[in-house]
């Protein structure tokens, strides 16, 4: 059974409270009778080994109990969230989606036909393997979102191997890598996941609050958030063990903060990419932005200053996309990394190295900078192009309150030169409302190359 190992640890849990979802609490034994239903609903439905299955929800209990049928059926799942709303019938027609199933707010579903054959190269190779299969999407914001496609048998070994039972909060969602990282984790240790129906500062302090929560997984930009909205004043967070981050480059200077409002958490920096799942970590201290990378099933290499990983989890490819590995099969990350022995130092897209007059400028670093200053709520730094030096770099700025834009522009501009390289002071800075965020709570970064503006896609989980 794809999922035996699974249902053995949830008939040991029995009671114990597995999902926490609009303020009601599910056991394990609820999990199990629903998984149960599915399997039968499944097959009256026509349902069969190998049907491409579009999964519309978030974490729920209904999903969970979906999910987890669907893999034991053998079907490929194409799990999308209301964060994709717009792009969701190019999901469908990328990944040809036979068969959609539809959770409402009150988790009820609803089983659409969707008329698309369900044919791909890929799927053949995974029907063969008689494997179910798991198709994400890429944020795409670079143009074209990639279809990636995972055998599920392959990304669920990992979690065989019991863990810690820790409360977690579901953060992360439901249609990215590390959701289902986070959902998976929970489930094979019998953990409960306790799910939000907003993600803002207030909602998940109170989640915290009211379940005890002990991991808190997140956004290096969302942390950056829960500590400039101060929602963490008005809030018991002292169950809190873990602070996990990913998703983006961490500042230095928001992680001594965290570190810093947070003496008694660990803060562990996590790394994974959507091609080839989580990696295991361990960072070097709270405050330290060295990392440890790898664990069983993973390797990691640096060539030319750029991490790549081989991973047993590794996607079997995109659907729409050539393959991005190396001949030998290493996945080519994009991210810049400094070494020191077993650990890394991630430095950001090399996608987003602003090239100004021949020197090179790491947006983090001048937003690391930025960051300091007082009544800076957020930054992003970006390249622009320019005739005389080829590009120039920009900032958006948001501020934690109202202050007159030529004085904030003038001081920020002041204490650039003073303290970084001439070439790396932003030359235009725009102070606006918010920051462009992706719909996983990152940064949107806008980049310069030889087409023009466009944004830049970050892969890493």
């Amino acid at each position: 059974m794809a999922i035996g190992f699974l249902l053995e640890r949830f008939e040991e849990a029995g009671t114990r409270p597995a999902i926490v979802w609009r303020d009601q609490t599910y056991s394990y034994d609820s999990l199990v009778e629903r998984i149960a239903y599915w399997q039968k609903r499944l097959s009256q439905e026509g349902v069969t080994k190998g049907t491409v299955t579009v999964l519309e929800a978030d974490f729920s209990p209904e999903a969970v109990a979906l999910m987890l049928a669907l893999i034991e059926r053998g079907c490929i799942i194409v799990p999308l969230t209301a964060a994709v709303e717009q792009k969701k019938p190019e999901f469908i027609r990328i990944a040809s989606g036979q068969k959609a199933f539809v959770l409402d707010k009150n988790d009820h579903v609803e089983i659409i036909p969707l008329g698309y054959p369900g044919e791909h190269e890929l799927y053949d190779k995974l029907r063969k393997r008689g494997h179910a299969g798991l198709v994400l999407f890429s944020s795409g914001t670079t143009g074209k979102s990639k279809a990636i496609l995972h055998d599920m048998i392959r990304l669920l070994k990992k979690y065989q191997t019991p863990r810690h039972d820790f409360v977690t909060l579901a953060f992360l969602l439901f249609d990215h890598i590390a959701g289902i990282d986070t959902l998976f984790y929970c489930l094979s240790n019998k953990s409960c996941l306790v799910t939000l129906e907003e993600r803002s500062p207030d909602a998940v302090c109170r989640a915290i609050e009211r379940y005890k929560v002990e991991v808190l997984p997140v956004s290096a930009t969302f942390i950056n958030l829960l500590i400039y909205s101060e929602a963490y004043k008005r809030y018991d967070l002292s169950s809190l063990k873990y602070i996990a981050y990913g998703s983006e480059v961490m500042l230095q200077s928001t992680l001594d903060k965290c570190a810093k409002l947070f003496p008694d958490v660990i803060i562990l920096q996590k790394y994974g990419t959507t091609e080839v799942g989580t990696l295991r970590s361990k960072s070097r201290s709270s405050d330290s932005l060295w990392v440890k990378l790898g664990g069983e099933g993973f390797e990691t290499r640096v060539v030319d200053g750029v991490l790549q990983i081989k991973a047993h989890s590794a996607m079997m490819g995109y659907l729409n996309a050539p393959s991005p590995f190396t001949r030998d099969g290493w996945f080519i990350t994009g991210d810049r990394v400094e070494q020191d022995g077993d650990y890394y130092r991630i430095h950001g897209r090399a996608c987003d190295i602003i090239n100004v007059g021949g020197e090179k400028v790491s947006p983090t670093e001048v937003e690391d900078f930025i960051q300091t200053l007082d009544n800076i709520a957020e930054v992003v730094v970006y390249g622009e192009r320019n005739n005389i030096t080829g590009n120039i770099v920009c900032a958006d700025v948001s501020l934690v309150k109202k202050e007159d834009s030529r004085q904030c522009i003038t001081r920020i501009k002041k204490a650039c030169y003073m303290h970084l390289q001439p070439w790396k002071v932003p030359v235009k800075i725009n102070i606006v409302e918010n920051i462009d965020l992706s719909e996983r709570f990152k940064k949107v970064r806008r980049r310069t190359n030889e087409s023009g503006s466009v944004a830049c896609e970050t892969t890493q989980s």
